[in-house]
């Protein structure tokens, strides 16, 4: 039996996984050795919050071939997902709307990229099938993941040549910008090695540490996640620290800033797959309709979602905050009171907060209101 022409294998590969949807794919080796420092330098601060499984996994994350014995490869792969019509700062200045994170607006992408993945994994053993039938060896077995293992798949996407990671430790690619998912396919393949891109394109700009309204860069490519709004809108099951809460403006769940301030996302395209057009019930909702979905409702809505993994009680805290976080009108200090009778203990202490807020911005637009009188009402006696 000749010799494979694995260079043949890896280019049909990438030309099957365009055919499936995505948008680049890239193949690098598991040796991300130089990671693992970062890595444990990460945990040991703390930035994983109350993300145990992230500890839990240890160094695994940097050593992919421990998660399918036998893998020499990686096939990195991106999905573009900003919709079309993405509605950012029609959204975000409007504080009686609730803000989604963009990614979150359609289909939960896990399920998508996952089966998109699993038939191209089907193509390729398929493909080894014809190319080494009759040898000893088994190739052609793989396994995906889609943000579903213990796997740094940014260091891998980088190395694949997909862009680089960017001071928001997300990854940038020069003609895409960073709105796209991430998936791969580990593999028993000795296909060829895709270049990485030769030096991150960063260069001297901050734009991403200094718009986040946490503060939760804490420095290049370095993010603390106890202090970041997905973080504490998604992964946190507790209460949300007060000092976050006024930061959080009417993020609901996740948040877009340190993408969206980015320069190279003037380069990002709408994606035509349907499964990540908006749904209409979550694109600029207004906060008081969201407040008065009952646990069923919310339950309807976020079917096939990736919201729906947060839970009830925790889109209710979210939606306290921002609720707060708004205009002081009476229907929406009723709403919250009407909750209050009902709410379980983490949702009342910050619908009680956020009552508390409310009443103290009243208080301030009604002592500007009657200065504002006084100085009208002093200078009509100075003129008279």
């Amino acid at each position: 039996m000749s010799a494979p022409d694995f260079h043949q294998l890896a280019h049909d590969i990438k030309l099957w996984a365009r055919e499936l949807g995505f948008d680049q794919a890239g193949i690098t080796d598991t040796d991300l050795r130089i990671e693992e420092p970062r890595l444990q330098a990460w945990l040991d601060a703390g930035y994983h919050g109350s993300m145990d499984y992230m500890a839990r996994h240890g160094m695994m994350r940097a050593r992919a071939h421990e998660l399918l014995p036998g893998t020499v490869r990686v096939l990195s792969v991106r999905m573009n997902y900003l919709p079309f019509e993405a509605g950012f700062a029609t959204t975000l200045r409007d504080p009686t709307l609730g803000y989604i994170s963009r990614y979150a607006l359609g289909r939960d992408y896990h399920k998508l990229l996952r089966n998109r993945l699993k038939q191209l994994g089907d193509r390729i053993e398929a493909r080894c099938a014809e190319l080494f039938q009759g040898s000893e060896e088994t190739l052609g077995e793989w396994r995906p993941f889609v943000d579903s293992a213990p796997i740094l798949e940014r260091p891998l996407a980088a190395k694949a040549g997909l862009g680089w990671v960017g001071k928001h430790s997300l990854l940038l690619n020069e003609s895409a910008g960073s709105f796209f998912f991430l998936g791969e396919l580990l593999l028993n393949l000795p296909l060829p090695l895709d270049q990485p891109v030769e030096k991150e394109q960063c260069g001297k700009c901050v734009a991403c540490i200094n718009i986040c309204p946490t503060g939760a860069i804490v420095a290049p490519y370095v993010v603390d996640g106890r202090r970041c709004i997905s973080y504490l809108t998604i992964e946190n099951d507790g209460p949300i620290p007060e000092e976050f809460r006024p930061l959080m403006g009417n993020r609901i769940y996740g948040c877009d800033d340190c993408q969206l301030i980015c320069p190279w996302n003037r380069y990002a395209d709408a994606s035509p797959e349907p499964d990540f057009s908006p749904r209409p019930s979550l694109h600029r909702p207004p906060l008081l309709a969201l407040w008065c979905w009952s646990e069923s409702d919310f339950l309807k809505q976020t079917e096939g979602s990736p919201i729906r993994r947060i839970g009830y009680q925790r889109w209710r805290r979210n939606l306290a905050v921002a609720l707060g976080n708004g205009p002081a009108t009476p229907e929406v200090i009723a709403a919250l009171q009407l909750g209050l009778t009902t709410a379980e203990p983490m949702v009342a202490e910050h619908i009680e907060w956020a009552l508390a807020t409310l009443a103290r911005r009243q208080d301030e637009e009604n002592k500007k209101t009657r200065l504002l009188i006084r100085c009208i009402e002093k200078g009509l006696s100075d003129h008279a």
